[in-house]
Parts: C-alpha cells; structure tokens; sequence
C-alpha cells in the first residue's frame, strides 16, 4: 500500500482552489515549451523504503485546446532497507486539458522507461503513469503547474528488490512552464482620425480608402466583409472576430431570446450569408454569480444553445457549437448591479482556421 495517502488527497484539494480568473480570447496556441519541475516521491511497500525527491525537464508542444504532447526526463533518489535508490528514467506524455483558461486542469498519462539502482545493484525496466494535474497562468510565457501520478514500473528481472520486479509509486510534481514566443491573440481594428481636407473643385471620383461604409474601422477597399454587424470586433480584413450579447438581450432567468437580440443575430446571419466565411463560430454562454454554480452552468448552456438554433433556423452554414462558462468568467465586478449585467452575455466567436 502507498504511504501518506493523506498527502496526495491534500495535494489534489489544494489545488482545486486556485483562483480562477478571465481567459483572454485568444487564437489557438500551439507554441512549444519547457517545463523545470521538482518531484516528491511517496513509494510503495514493495520498496521498504522512505520516501524521496527529485526533479527533471520536460519539453512539449500544445497541440490544439485540448492536446499537450510532451517529453521528459527525470531523477529521483531516496533511502531504503538495502541502501541507497536512484531512479533516472524519461517518459512520452500526452496531457488531456478539459479546457484553456487562466485555471486549466488536465489529465496526464505517459509511457517510458527507467534506470533503477540499489546501492551497486541495477536493472532497467519501463515504467507507465496516469494522474490529474492543473496548470494557473500568471502571464503569457509563464505557467505554474502541478499533478499527482501513480507510477507502475517493472524491472524485467532485473532483482534490484529480492522477491519482486513490479513497484507502485505516487508522485507529486510542481514546476513551471515555459512557451516560446508571443501567444496569438485577437487585435482590435481601431480607426484612425483622418485630417480634414478643404473641399476642391475636381471631378468626383470613386475613393474607396477614404469610406468606411459599416463603420468598423476598415476602409472599403481592404473591407472582405462590407456588411459587418454593428458592434462586432472585426481583424485587419473587416470580418468579425466576435460579437457580445449583454444581459438585455434575454428574458430574465431565462433561455429565451429578446427582441433586440433577434435583431442583433438577424444581422449576423444576413452577414454570414451574403458574404460566407469559413469559420467556425463558438457560442460562448456566461452568467453572474447569482445562483448556484451548476445552475449558472445549465442557464449559460441553454442560452448559448439558443443562439446557436435561432442562426441555424436563420440559415446559418458555418459550424457552431455552443459551450457553458457560466459564472466562471467574470468581466465585471459582480458586487454590483451594473457588474452583473455585464456578465449577463453569449459571446459569438469565430475562430480562425
């Protein structure tokens, strides 16, 4: 049996209760990166040992929102019985985040193999690991991460413990992580205030950079999306990038869509029909802190399902999917009333591909 159960179960609570906070919409991020970490070792029984520390390096790649591959090497030494333990191994990881925030818990398995050595007695063997695990952004190239694994390794009849190759072990690791470059983000297109110029006796002519016919900040000429939906975001080509309906735009405590958010999304479907881009919009539902957290969860999924249905009624092509936040991200203080509103919202986003 594993010793200081106790432990692992606090290392797990307390990680849970980091704060979570406001994710920035970004593009997809698929930097690579290292990641330094230290590691307690709580061994099994099958060792008669103490437990012990250690530390390796990790090097990865964020696949996609939900994917981390990952390779890493490590050293841990403890004492026992038959003397002195050191364990040196590395392992692939694939590491499964549930979704990317400031606050993103994953889970993590892994295949390798390790060097084990009692005193002057070693064997190599391999080793497969599973655990859950959190990760808390404090900037964009910096992360503080921490899991919890359970390690089985087998030694392959090496005998470096007399009477057993198999050894189960937990782990606690916490380190850092490390990604190359900027993080993609989302910019906003602002218009610049344009010199006046006194008017002259010329023949009209058709100036295309001087207009700006939907008012998003892009001139007709470099505008693919004359038709943007009033109160958009839009990137450097004048196509939306996203698009917030507030509070008013639902019935309170409820799923159904109001008026002006009909008309609202009204404009949106005319837009994506008469000048179609390929990409996939994300419904994104949020609520205040009023309620219960899995209330808030269903409220904000339901709310996102609407709109999702009411753009594909209105003939809608591009793929949309709906996802529930609920009242975990916060853009204003729900302390007050005008705060609460503010996080009262669906958030279309449309995602670059």
């Amino acid at each position: 049996m594993l010793k200081h159960t106790p432990l692992i179960i606090a290392s797990l609570i307390g990680a849970s209760f980091l704060p979570l906070a406001q994710a920035d919409q970004s593009l997809q991020d698929n930097r690579w990166y290292v990641a330094p970490f230290a590691s307690y070792l709580n061994t099994g029984g099958d060792r008669q040992a103490s437990d012990g520390w250690g530390g390796g390096l990790g090097v990865g790649k964020m696949i996609d929102e939900h994917f981390n591959l990952e390779l890493k090497g490590f050293y841990q030494g403890f004492n026992g019985n038959n003397g002195s333990w050191d364990l040196l191994g590395g392992s692939a990881d694939v590491q499964y985040y549930l979704f990317r925030d400031k606050f993103s818990p994953y889970a993590v398995v892994g295949l390798g193999g390790m060097n084990t050595c009692v005193s002057a007695n070693c064997g190599i063997g391999f080793i497969g690991e599973a655990g859950l695990g959190v990760s808390y952004e404090l900037n964009d190239n910096l992360l503080i991460r921490s899991d919890v694994r359970y390690r089985y390794n087998n030694n392959l009849s090496a005998q470096v413990q007399p009477g057993t190759d198999e050894f189960h072990d937990m782990t606690v690791n916490l380190g850092v992580v490390i990604p190359f470059g900027d993080k993609p983000k989302y910019a906003e297109v602002k218009a610049e205030p344009r010199a006046r110029v006194a008017p002259v006796s010329v023949a009209p002519v058709d100036d295309c950079a001087s207009r700006d016919s939907d008012a998003d900040g892009v001139n007709d000429c470099a505008d693919q999306c004359p038709k943007t939906v009033k109160g958009s975001l839009v990137n450097s080509k004048g196509c939306a990038v996203k698009l917030v309906l507030k509070g008013e735009h639902f019935k309170y405590d409820s799923a159904e869509l109001g008026l002006n958010a009909k008309e609202l999304l009204d404009g949106v479907a005319a837009d994506l029909i008469a000048y179609p881009q390929k990409n996939e919009i994300e419904v994104q539902g949020h609520t205040s802190s009023e309620g219960s957290d899995a209330y808030n969860m269903k409220l904000s999924q339901r709310r996102a399902n609407s709109v999702v249905q009411y753009l594909k009624n209105k003939g809608v092509t591009n793929k949309l999917t709906a996802h529930a936040y609920g009242e975990r991200q916060p853009i204003a203080d729900n302390k007050t009333e005008a705060g609460k509103s503010e996080n009262r919202r669906v958030e279309l986003i449309w995602i670059e591909m």
